[in-house]
């Protein structure tokens, strides 16, 4: 199998809220039922054809696709109000290429805005399903 019929893992902090909305994501698109369990026990990558690891790729390809509208649409200052210990490590999975790319606009973003990775990953998610960044 060649890189490219291969998903790399990578993680996210998030809200409770924004967790949640991603397993919703993940349930009603893939079937998927414990979005926490789902990637923990995979390796750095897993093979195309997984169900959850198509459906985290095309939301990381679509939140690529509109990362301007969508950080011009976060709550940032919501995200960045949560306590540090407020946020959840979760884990999805993309091309390769794709990871890397929202992990440096990711990036890129916490440096514009001079918040920290959580803050910026919680936010733009958030706008991403429309879900509410804070912790209810």
């Amino acid at each position: 199998m060649t890189g490219a019929d291969r998903f790399t893992v990578f993680g996210v902090y998030v809200t409770d809220a924004v967790a949640d909305a991603l397993e919703d994501h993940l349930y009603e698109e893939a079937g998927v039922l414990d979005l926490e369990g789902y990637f923990a026990e995979t390796p750095d990558s897993i093979p195309a054809g997984d169900p959850g690891a198509e459906v985290t790729d095309a939301l990381v390809a679509d939140t690529l696709e509109a990362f301007p509208t969508l950080y011009d649409e976060a709550d940032f200052a919501a995200a960045e109000s949560v306590e540090h210990d407020g946020f959840d490590l979760v884990r999805l999975a993309a091309k390769p290429t794709r990871a890397s790319e929202l992990r440096d606009r990711f990036q890129a973003a916490a440096t514009v805005r001079d918040v920290d990775l959580r803050t910026v990953q919680t936010a733009i998610l958030a706008a991403a399903l429309a879900a509410e960044p804070t912790v209810d």
